[in-house]
């Protein structure tokens, strides 16, 4: 098991933090120190995860605060919030997701549910606590992305699935694929503009979590087998073990700027951390700068200093 520097005077944000990798996360960081900031979109369940790792530690340092990255509002709330109580954050760890639901679902501003939470979400997010970010020393930003992003596709003449066929495995991919872009760009952002910010993406492999059924199951009484709910004769691993990946970009010294790291046992999809090597559809530049300055024009949030 991957054991974490002292945390010991860092703030952690961990978005998605009352289930699964999120919550694991969140109690290694707490076990080493961290001041532990479990951004929720139900603070009742929030609450809930809180009072069970602090039954396993008494002395993690863990507060529960709502975000709903589905939500516009809810993100800019949350990061006036964070700003306005004068916190600096050491690390910001984009973990919430929603995976594969049957049928297009539209949020409340106008986007298609996955893109919203996957990414839409988390760029508005990053972009906002930018200022509490640049304010700690050598902070760092991860981003978990999916072994499936490697099969997606970014079409810009339809980000939204408005036009064609809904595919909730296809735009899980792309906005998984979108979401590793996102990471590779904000460390070419952080690189032009001389600042001590570490951007990095993560995939925690085949983890079992209820990730693989909620999604797919989104709207109906029944859970609906997906893709992904079949594959359970695939290696799989548990979340103390999926979590591998995500604390190494968070924490460890050999995490570089732009990196990407998940699971190098069988089929990528359990075993130890390495480095992973990106798809070339990620590391376009010309892609990167095109699909941040979308993000920017569809959610109004743009950084106070250039995209390049």
């Amino acid at each position: 098991m991957y054991k974490l520097p002292d945390q010991g005077g860092r703030v952690a944000v961990v978005t998605g933090a009352n289930s699964g990798v999120g919550k694991e996360t969140a109690r290694r960081l707490g076990d080493a120190g961290a001041h532990v900031v479990m951004a929720v979109r139900t603070p009742a369940a929030g609450e809930r995860a809180r009072d069970e790792l602090l039954r396993l530690n008494p002395d993690a340092l863990l507060e529960v605060r709502r975000l709903d990255l589905a939500d516009q509002a809810s993100v800019r709330d949350f990061a006036a919030g964070f700003l306005a109580d004068g916190l600096s954050a050491d690390l910001l760890l984009n973990n919430a997701g929603v995976m594969a639901p049957p049928a297009r679902t539209v949020t409340g501003d106008g986007f298609e549910l996955q893109m919203a939470t996957n990414f839409l979400g988390p760029y508005a997010l990053t972009v906002q606590l930018l200022p509490a970010l640049l304010a700690a020393r050598a902070p760092r930003v991860v981003f978990v992305s999916s072994g499936v992003a490697d099969h997606g596709r970014i079409d810009f003449d339809d980000l939204q699935w408005e036009h064609k066929r809904y595919s909730g495995t296809r735009s899980y991919m792309q906005s998984k694929l979108a979401v590793l872009i996102l990471s590779q760009r904000l460390a070419s952002l952080a690189a032009d503009q001389g600042w001590d910010l570490l951007s990095a993406a993560a995939h925690p492999g085949y983890t079992r979590t209820n990730l693989l059924t909620s999604g797919p199951s989104l709207g109906r009484d029944k859970p609906k087998r997906s893709l992904f709910t079949m594959l359970g004769f695939l290696p799989s691993q548990d979340v103390t073990e999926g979590v591998e990946s995500l604390l190494h970009a968070a924490t460890s010294p050999d995490s570089i700027p732009g990196g990407y790291y998940g699971p190098g046992g069988r089929l990528g999809l359990v075993g130890p951390t390495i480095s992973l090597n990106i798809t070339a559809k990620a590391l376009d530049p010309a892609t990167g700068q095109r699909l941040w300055e979308e993000a920017g024009r569809l959610t109004g949030v743009v950084p106070g200093v250039p995209a390049s």
